[in-house]
């Protein structure tokens, strides 16, 4: 998410935002800005208190937190292909990887972490951030599209198989193997979610007119769900409502839609 420079209360009021991501639980934001990076504890819909702000580095345009822990992840548009692991609390580096590309995407969950370049993805064990597996050759992925689930009961992970249509692999990051391919769009994808118990995958395709839901790891089809007729959209962002009986889409449309999943008896 990016947005002009906003004002903003105490020292250094001009701050540039560069992104801005919830944690896997909702219960944080974390904003990477021109400055480096802050993170708010989301209490109530009209209230966000900051909790802490790091000037480690500026131009942070990847910060992800591990839930409500003090493990954040850091990558800054200066050092684009370093991840930068802190203990915020601390104020202490936990650690710091460097890769052979950009850094596109960064994806937590309490068993792995995954970081995901153009061409290749790299799956960390959270503990010890240990890499434990590194997929290259991966289909050319330049907006570092995949999605990871909150679940780590399972870890699956989910990412492109294709860069010419919309094949989806389903990959178990706990046990480091493919679970299935999923066939599920005829164009390249756009948009991946996993709901939060990583029993069912949401996708859409860059021509973002038809929204499927798959189960997992089945990858069998469970909804379909019709954004638009004919008029071409990029879907930005797919995400399940907490049970998992909603899925929001947001667009360029400047417009939200909400599915409710919801299983028809034959008459």
């Amino acid at each position: 998410m990016e947005t002009q420079e906003t004002p903003s209360e105490g020292p250094g009021a001009h701050r540039h935002f560069i992104c801005a991501s919830f944690n896997q639980d909702t219960t944080s934001l974390s904003v990477g800005t021109k400055m480096g990076y802050r993170l708010f504890s989301v209490t109530a819909v009209d209230k966000l208190d900051c909790i802490h702000e790091g000037v480690e580095g500026p131009d942070v345009y990847i910060v992800e937190r591990l839930f409500s822990s003090s493990l954040v992840v850091v990558v800054s548009l200066s050092m684009p292909r370093r991840m930068n692991v802190y203990h915020f609390k601390k104020g202490t580096e936990i650690c710091n990887y460097s890769y052979s590309n950009n850094i596109l995407s960064v994806k937590l969950n309490r068993q792995r972490l995954v970081v995901c370049l153009e061409e290749s993805i790299y799956i960390h064990n959270i503990r010890d951030m240990k890499l434990l597996k590194t997929l290259l050759n991966t289909p050319i992925n330049p907006t570092g599209l995949c999605a990871l689930s909150v679940n780590h009961g399972n870890s699956y992970l989910a990412y492109p198989g294709s860069a010419t249509i919309g094949e989806i692999t389903v990959y178990d990051a706990n046990n480091l193997s493919t679970v299935t391919l999923i066939q599920a769009h005829d164009s390249p994808l756009a948009a991946l979610t996993f709901s939060a118990s990583g029993s069912k995958l949401a996708s859409a395709s860059e021509k973002g007119t038809v929204i499927r839901v798959f189960s997992v790891p089945e990858g069998q089809k469970l909804f379909e769900f019709r954004r638009g007729m004919k008029r071409y959209v990029s879907i930005s962002s797919l995400s399940f409502s907490a049970d998992a009986q909603f899925l929001c889409a947001s667009s360029n449309t400047e417009t939200v839609h909400i599915f409710k999943l919801e299983q028809h008896s034959p008459r």
